[in-house]
């Protein structure tokens, strides 16, 4: 591989000297030659040389020429070539997954905009790669310790129950805690594939008109298992409102939004639903109340795993808010959230989309 990338680069280093030095070669022909031409003609005269003298001294400036010209070749193209092979050699360690390299100019160079401009664009492109592998890694390391979790508690508790001389109680918490822990792997592989699935598409499609403010109210019943033994306050400020997407995928967005204000709302405070129009565009609020969301994090967690309890809690696993701000998107809509006076408000604005 390097013996390719070194037979590159002395190929681009020697068409560029041989067109240097043709270049030289064929100026000093020509300016011999016309010299020539006005001596035998007469036109230039110099005293004491004859026209045999001429053509003598016509051989002997090509001859000399030449190796001027070999020379002047070989020192120009070091010059221009230089910041192209620094170029390439960067592309090579890039392509080799080195996404920390960068490319560097020189000072000579940065008088010239086309060459300014090619670097900037490649360690442009550099930092970019090299931040889509950190997000890889994070990815990679948040779904291991997600999925292991509940694998080893499952695990753990299972071989309790094996081992026997347990009482009912005993017998009864553990398979409880079996049961929590299988759903909640179910629930990280289900939202997994939802999130990879939204991720890929690019074109929103089954999209048709149905009632917004039933869908969510259903959801609300879909969740009430979470939240009926909780005494949390429901506050629902909208009437009926229709909307034009994708049934399926919002219904996600709200089941997750709801999902995270049940879990993160203290027992007996409240959850409020919002829905208003704003010209062709539709605003659905859910606001709770208990802690707040750090501002450092507020933009954070909206990331692919992104929790801004770092110690992973049970609470959630960091994807259901990806899948939220991708569906939005689909639907050319934007999601945000505001946190303070312990309370957390998602906002999610979509159009109307109703012809």
């Amino acid at each position: 591989m390097n013996k390719g990338k070194s037979m590159h680069h002395w190929g681009l280093l020697s068409l560029f000297a041989l067109v240097v030095f043709l270049s030289v070669l064929l100026n000093a022909v020509i300016s011999a030659v016309t010299i020539y031409i006005l001596i035998k003609s007469g036109i230039l005269i110099l005293t004491d040389v004859t026209v045999m003298d001429a053509g003598r001294l016509l051989v002997f400036y090509i001859a000399i020429s030449v190796p001027i010209g070999f020379v002047v070749a070989l020192m120009a193209s070091k010059v221009p070539l230089k910041p192209i092979r620094t170029l390439i050699n960067s592309m090579d360690r890039l392509a080799s997954g080195d996404f920390s390299t960068r490319a560097n100019v020189g000072s000579v160079m940065q008088m010239y905009p086309p060459y300014i401009g090619v670097t900037e664009s490649f360690n442009k492109m550099a930092e970019q790669l090299e931040n889509t592998e950190l997000l890889r890694m994070d990815f990679i390391n948040n779904i291991s310790h997600e999925f292991k979790t509940p694998i080893v508690s499952i695990a753990g508790f299972a071989k309790l129950l094996k081992r026997g001389n347990l009482t009912q109680e005993q017998t009864q918490e553990y398979l409880s805690i079996i049961e929590e822990e299988s759903v909640r792997l179910s629930s990280l592989a289900t939202n997994v594939l939802n999130l990879t699935k939204v991720e890929n598409q690019t074109i929103l499609t089954d999209t048709s008109v149905y009632n917004l403010s039933e869908q969510i109210r259903s959801c609300m019943l879909l969740l009430e298992r979470k939240w009926e033994n909780r005494d949390l306050d429901w506050q629902l400020a909208f009437e009926e409102h229709e909307i034009c997407g994708n049934e399926d995928l919002l219904k996600q967005v709200w089941i997750n939004l709801l999902d995270n204000a049940i879990k993160f709302t203290p027992d007996g405070n409240l959850i409020a639903v919002q829905i208003r129009e704003k010209g062709d565009r539709i605003c659905v609020v859910v606001r709770n109340t208990g802690s707040e969301i750090p501002a450092q994090h507020q933009k954070k967690i909206f990331n692919k795993f992104y929790q801004a309890d770092e110690s992973h809690s049970t609470q959630g696993n960091g994807i259901g808010l990806a899948i939220v701000k991708r569906i939005a998107q689909l639907h050319g809509g934007t999601v945000w959230v505001e946190s303070e006076n312990r309370e957390t408000c998602f906002t999610v604005e979509i159009p109307k989309g109703i012809p």
